[in-house]
């Protein structure tokens, strides 16, 4: 039974969540050549103050490019 695991930065869709399960689902099936019933996906998302880039919190980005469009 493949577990596939993704991290994301919170704020997607659920649509798109869903896209990403089915994808990623698909793609477990055709790689490895398992059921689609035995892939699992797990999606945990992360605040983006609690996700780092170029030593700066996401977060952080975000508001500097929010700012610098003001």
């Amino acid at each position: 039974m493949p577990l596939i695991q993704v991290t994301l930065i919170e704020g997607r869709t659920i649509d798109a969540k869903a896209a990403l399960i089915g994808g990623l689902t698909d793609a477990a099936v055709t790689a490895l050549g398992v059921p689609r019933e035995s892939v699992r996906v797990i999606i945990q998302e992360v605040p983006a103050a609690h996700w780092g880039v170029g030593g700066l919190p996401k977060s952080a980005a975000k508001e500097q490019l929010r700012d610098s469009k003001s």
